[in-house]
């Protein structure tokens, strides 16, 4: 007696659950990132700003003469990435640059008075994007604490 193949097959996997990528944790941070960096870009334009240069001129005015080093650190910005944004608001006339003088390797960055300037029309931009989100003050918080927890779980993982 022969076997039939059709009789003999395989044993079926179980099947895989659906995975939709509105259920993925890292589709969620991107899209929401997205759009946030999104509403920022609108908004700084007006300013003659990119997002980037907008996070420079931050870190600045919360530690202003900190070195290139010092604001690469801050902003996680490697210095093929950050030298050009500094660059750019040196030629826009926002910031200067100048060697410390106990390191002459060191570059200091500071802004200028066009540069201090923006503050308060930064501050006003982020209260917009803020309030776009739709969410209360302590919601908002709440959300930027996981988001900053994440980050350093994740990184103290090692991966």
């Amino acid at each position: 007696m022969g076997t039939d193949a059709a009789t003999h097959t395989a044993p079926r996997a179980a099947p895989h659950p659906a995975v939709h990528v509105d259920d993925q944790l890292c589709f969620a941070l991107y899209a929401a990132s997205r759009a946030v960096t999104g509403a920022y870009r609108a908004r700084l334009g007006a300013l003659g700003l990119t997002y980037p240069q907008y996070l420079v001129l931050l870190a600045l005015w919360e530690a202003e003469g900190s070195t290139v080093s010092a604001l690469g650190r801050a902003l996680d910005l490697d210095s093929g990435t950050l030298s050009p944004l500094i660059k750019r608001l040196v030629r826009d006339g926002l910031v200067q640059k100048e060697r410390a003088g106990n390191d002459e390797r060191a570059v200091r960055v500071f802004s200028t008075a066009a540069g201090k300037a923006l503050e308060p029309r930064v501050a006003e931009v982020r209260r917009e994007v803020e309030a776009s989100t739709g969410l209360s003050e302590p919601e908002f918080k709440a959300l930027r604490h996981a988001l900053h927890t994440l980050r350093a779980t994740i990184e103290a993982s090692g991966d």
